[in-house]
């Protein structure tokens, strides 16, 4: 581990970029846990929505399946049918259908997102390293990042919140990758992601933060359903998304991940005047 002293600022340059997975870097529009999700309610005689089904996108996936039960209309919908709102016992029991239905899946899922790989090259090329947080767990990963690497796609880092204190939007995993990829201070970090926990796992671990649209689990649209919108549309869900990732705190929010190496020189230049801490908004 190289020496750091932390009274002498380093260069004022972003130094590593943080990636999610799903729905950022590989498996456009975030579907391979989607249908899980919807199926291991349907199992139960409850249909959830798509809209319910992602809402909590980004979690690890117990936390997610219990943040669904959470909700008013599916808590009340199993209420009826089961005499009690759902129980940690409840959500334990959901999650152990999901795992292995997942897994059957996971390897279909894991093609890059257009423009990710030639991206990440180009970041190389400057210097930066790659880092990756995740709401999949370790053994999901064993999975997901042997496939993934076969496609092109291979992080300097790669940390799950399966031994951490908690995943998002707890910041663990970052400074995880934080200590791994030995940067420091946290405002040469960029997080980059597709869900509103992506977001707020950056802000709360004092990094940049930055959306995407295209692609993404908030946007929710197959590539060809994505072409098939008309531009006015289009736009409209954009701007949906987009409000969604800057009420979250989002420094920037861009189009598609191939458009990320254009915003670096943007946050190095509000470094270089002095922006000490990433808190301020620059879209």
């Amino acid at each position: 581990m190289k020496e750091v002293d932390i009274m002498d600022e380093k260069p004022p340059q972003i130094e590593a970029i943080i990636f999610d997975w799903a729905g950022t870097i590989i498996d456009y529009g975030c579907f391979a846990p989607l249908d899980v999700f919807i199926e291991v309610f349907k199992k139960r005689g409850i249909n959830v929505t798509d809209d319910e089904a992602r809402a909590p996108m980004g979690l690890l996936k117990w936390d997610h399946i219990n943040e669904m039960c959470k909700m008013e209309r599916i808590a009340n919908i199993w209420k009826e049918k089961f005499g009690r709102f759902p129980q940690k016992e409840d959500v334990d029991a959901l999650y152990e259908d999901f795992e292995p239905m997942l897994f059957s899946i996971l390897p279909k899922y894991c093609e890059p997102v257009p423009g990710a790989v030639d991206l990440v090259s180009r970041l190389r090329t400057q210097g930066l390293k790659i880092g990756s947080t995740t709401g999949y767990t370790g053994e999901m990963m064993k999975i997901v990042a042997p496939e993934a690497r076969k496609r092109g796609y291979v992080p300097d880092s790669m940390v799950t919140s399966d031994h951490l204190p908690g995943g998002r939007p707890y910041p663990w995993m970052i400074y995880q990758n934080a200590i791994n990829l030995e940067v420091y201070p946290m405002k040469h970090v960029v997080k980059v992601g597709d869900t509103v926990s992506d977001i707020k796992e950056g802000i709360n671990a004092g990094t940049w933060a930055v959306g995407i649209l295209k692609g993404s689990s908030e946007l929710g649209l197959k590539e060809t359903e994505l072409n098939a919108l008309s531009p006015e549309n289009l736009a409209y869900k954009m701007d949906q998304v987009s409000k969604k990732f800057k009420e979250a705190g989002a420094h920037y929010v861009i189009e598609s991940i191939g458009e990320l190496d254009k915003i670096i020189p943007k946050i190095n230049k509000h470094l270089e005047i002095g922006v000490k801490r990433p808190t301020d908004h620059f879209i």
